[in-house]
């Protein structure tokens, strides 16, 4: 247990010493933690962006890894800290949502607040939360300390639900761009199972609308496009992505995170009937 992994995922960036600082204090409260950056350039206090970089990750570290998660713009505020157990991992994180698609995932979870102050690092600053709460307690818990000693559970945690597509009629749908990747590709909240008439060897006449342009064609790979070519794409996330090959879509569409996404069908696609007339809120 001395040797538990822990990951950071903060919006902290890499131009000052938030991260390394936290760094220093785990290992100084264990020397033998394993220490791995899921990412630190999570927009800035951007919630669902933290949420959605969590989520994508977590999974893919071996079992009783403990995950930081801290995008934090309440900090000092009355938001709690809480630690989050599942069946196979646990999380740190600040109570505001940011854990929303982590509890989409999981069947079981042990949601507790942290009120155990006495590892936290003292005197504990109002303003460098990651510092003083999180890593501190990470440290501890990476050391064989009960998830039950840092405080009670709680029933009553911040969650949001993830952005869901609407079907407007047996014609269209709507969908929403969720973040803006490094390389410029749109990454929406379209799933295969929400529009699964898209994942078709010869799919129906469609066309994609999103900020100045349209999109007629889903690909397999990013290279399967001619150099320039704006088209969907099915990402790693298990969303549809709007992307050009070497070419940055978010400028060439003049799109952006929140931009709406409008599917359309040549032909009626779905039964306007009771519950199939929608799929989200």
């Amino acid at each position: 247990m001395s040797q538990s992994i822990i990951t950071l995922t903060t919006d902290f960036g890499t131009s000052d010493h938030f991260v390394g600082t936290m760094r220093g204090v785990i290992l100084n409260i264990n020397p033998q933690a394993r220490i791995y950056d899921i990412c630190n350039a999570v927009q800035s206090y951007d919630v669902l962006d933290g949420a959605l970089t969590i989520a994508h990750a977590y999974r893919y570290f071996p079992v009783d890894t403990i995950h930081m998660v801290i995008v934090d713009p309440g900090v000092g505020s009355a938001r709690r800290p809480i630690l989050v157990t599942t069946e196979k991992h646990k999380f740190i994180a600040p109570d505001n949502g940011v854990l929303s698609l982590v509890y989409e995932r999981e069947e079981r979870i042990s949601v507790r607040h942290i009120t155990a102050e006495h590892y936290f690092l003292q005197p504990t600053s109002q303003t460098f939360h990651g510092r003083d709460v999180f890593a501190a307690v990470a440290a501890w818990l990476s050391k064989g300390v009960e998830a039950a000693k840092f405080g009670e559970e709680v029933t009553d945690y911040v969650r949001f639900a993830s952005p869901k597509v609407k079907k407007l009629n047996d014609r269209t749908a709507k969908g929403v761009v969720l973040k803006v990747d490094k390389f410029g590709n749109l990454v929406t909240n379209i799933r295969q199972e929400d529009i699964p008439q898209l994942t078709e060897e010869l799919p129906p006449d469609f066309k994609i609308m999103i900020g100045r342009g349209e999109v007629k064609r889903v690909r397999k790979t990013y290279a399967e496009g001619a150099a320039g070519e704006i088209f969907g794409v099915w990402g790693s996330m298990g969303y549809l992505e709007i992307v050009a090959n070497r070419a940055i879509a978010a400028q060439l569409l003049q799109a952006t995170k929140g931009s709406d996404v409008g599917i359309v069908f040549e032909t009626p696609q779905w039964e306007m009937n009771g519950a199939a007339a929608t799929n989200g809120q």
